[in-house]
């Protein structure tokens, strides 16, 4: 037990860093894209294009056209994150809180409430407009935002309703990307599906023969990111897919790994200590019992946990941000007050504040009514009520999945592209800092003990 509090710790830790770099970049966008000096230069850098040509092949193109900046962010950066979204699930099924039924029927059925009522409410209040297609935008809770609120009161908040929370948002993000996956796939080439799944089928089998090198995985998942790209099946799902297929098992049992290292050690003389300084010329013997354990060290570490583990910075302190930066430029010249409360902006936010509330904490509830499932350890209704209203925090795939809706260039779309954008930053907002304010009246005002946190 005391690794698996460990290794959330660990993660609770990155992500709530990662939300500070967010609401950063998302401050900066908002700040550029307002200012008149720097409007047009925001607005026209994402028009740019890239390329990486070999002859006449573009590996970043989409039906021969060369992708765009904002397309090469949404569309080849975000992969890394659905990528990493995809190694996490797959941890958690295995080793993680989503390896017992019991003990994640809480926080699956919990999730479920808090996609399926804000889709609903978004749906009665968008019937018969022009943004009825982005009923999935207030479905997403932001596991980046949340936890960095759940971070503000440290360790008032029981480990277990932190479990609850990131446990809630890993099983949105599988809605979110089967809603991705469903409703955002169109004019699909078979043929180029049907070598996508061959190359898949190839990553797998390798994984399976316990092939450890990140560069087999990186070689031709590229290349299956750039069928799926030109197949019609958006290609973040490619990321996803392919992180199933990467290995959980290292070659080298931890066991054995240990035993080789004091095997080696141990060939080492103890007299010999002060001899071996930094202007030591090793022997042929040394360097190889020194190797030997370089070798195992590299084996004993899975695939998945290397790959996981190497992309969390990548994602939380680049990526993200960076996708924010893109797709978080709201500019108000144009608005008036009207369109913070009505229209598409009206339904996001009363989707996330309302919606993921009632969702999250009605459906929890009656799990733990009908005996399905305990309340999270040293906690109680009132608190998980608070922890819900922060379930409504959902910024970063519910960004992805307006610009899915709203992001085909049309003028009119365009307009309510921005709306949206709106509605899921003040909805995000509200539903932090209600959020923060309801836990800080139901927490425990003394820090919970927490011996296995340390």
């Amino acid at each position: 037990m005391p690794q698996v509090f460990y290794r959330f710790r660990k993660t609770f830790k990155a992500y709530a860093s990662g939300g500070n770099m967010l609401m950063v970049a998302t401050a900066l966008a908002l700040l550029v894209v307002n200012l008149p000096f720097t409007r047009d230069f925001y607005n026209s850098l994402w028009e740019n294009e890239v390329t990486l040509q070999i002859g006449n092949f573009n590996l970043f193109s989409h039906h021969g056209e060369p992708l765009k900046l904002m397309d090469f962010i949404n569309d080849a950066l975000m992969v890394f994150f659905f990528f990493s979204v995809g190694l996490e699930i797959k941890r958690e099924v295995l080793v993680g809180e989503l390896k017992s039924f019991r003990a994640a029927l809480l926080p699956i059925l919990g999730a479920c409430g808090g996609m399926i009522v804000p889709v609903l409410i978004y749906w009665l209040l968008s019937r018969g407009t022009d943004y009825a297609q982005g009923a999935a935008i207030p479905m997403a809770t932001d596991i980046a935002f949340s936890l960095g609120v759940l971070s503000m009161l440290g360790k008032r908040v029981p480990v277990g309703l932190k479990i609850f929370l990131t446990t809630l948002a890993v099983v949105d993000d599988i809605g979110g990307i089967l809603v991705i996956a469903i409703f955002y796939s169109t004019h699909i080439d078979y043929w180029m599906l049907l070598g996508a799944a061959g190359l898949l089928l190839l990553i797998f089998l390798g994984g399976r023969a316990g092939i450890q090198s990140k560069l087999f995985y990186f070689f031709f998942g590229a290349a299956v990111w750039f069928l799926f790209l030109n197949a019609g099946i958006h290609p973040t799902i490619a990321g996803v897919l392919i992180a199933f297929c990467v290995p959980a098992k290292p070659i080298l049992a931890p066991g054995k790994f240990i035993q080789t290292i004091r095997n080696n050690i141990a060939l080492f003389s103890a007299q010999d200590d002060h001899k071996l300084t930094s202007r030591t010329i090793l022997s042929g013997d040394q360097m190889d019992w020194l190797k030997e354990i370089e070798s195992a060290s590299d084996k004993v570490i899975s695939p998945l946990q290397d790959m996981e583990d190497s992309l969390h910075p990548l994602v939380n302190y680049l990526i993200v941000p960076l996708f924010a930066f893109a797709n978080a430029g709201i500019y108000f010249g144009d608005m008036t007050l009207s369109d913070a409360y009505s229209g598409v902006s009206l339904a996001i936010i009363c989707g996330l504040v309302l919606g993921k509330f009632l969702g999250i904490f009605s459906f929890s509830w009656l799990t733990i009514k009908c005996g399905l499932a305990p309340m999270p350890s040293k906690s109680n209704w009132k608190m998980l009520a608070a922890v819900s209203v922060v379930g409504g925090i959902g910024f970063t795939v519910s960004l992805f999945i307006a610009n899915l809706s709203f992001g085909t260039g049309d003028p009119i779309l365009s307009k309510v592209l921005n709306d949206s954008k709106l509605g899921i930053l003040l909805g995000s907002i509200l539903a932090g800092v209600l959020g923060y304010i309801a836990m800080n009246m139901t927490m425990p005002k003394e820090e919970i003990d927490a011996p296995h946190e340390q």
